[in-house]
């Protein structure tokens, strides 16, 4: 299943400066272990945001509640979640 997912940063202002790198770095690695198992299928920057796009594809609801759940910045996250599916007119799903 795919999903398009939309993570607003907020960390808070007055977290110390290497418990905030700790936590981006966690991030990053998860994220790139993540993509390299091909469940974090894209990740875009939003641009002026500390936010992101990305494109998820996990087994269930579930499993993505669980990725994301796991994520280092999680509590600090806004996240929106919509479930994809393709579109008729997509030439790439068309030809598949």
């Amino acid at each position: 299943m795919l999903f398009a997912v939309t993570m607003d940063v907020a960390i808070p202002e007055g977290l110390e400066d290497q418990a905030r790198s700790e936590l981006v770095a966690q991030e990053k690695a998860y994220c790139h272990e993540l993509q390299k198992s091909g469940v974090w299928v894209h990740i875009w920057r939003c641009v002026g945001q500390y936010a992101n796009l990305s494109v998820f594809d996990v087994e269930s609801n579930e499993a993505l509640h669980d990725v994301l759940w796991k994520l280092p910045l999680f509590p600090y996250m806004t996240i929106q979640v919509t479930p994809l599916a393709l579109h008729p007119s997509d030439l790439a799903a068309a030809a598949a």
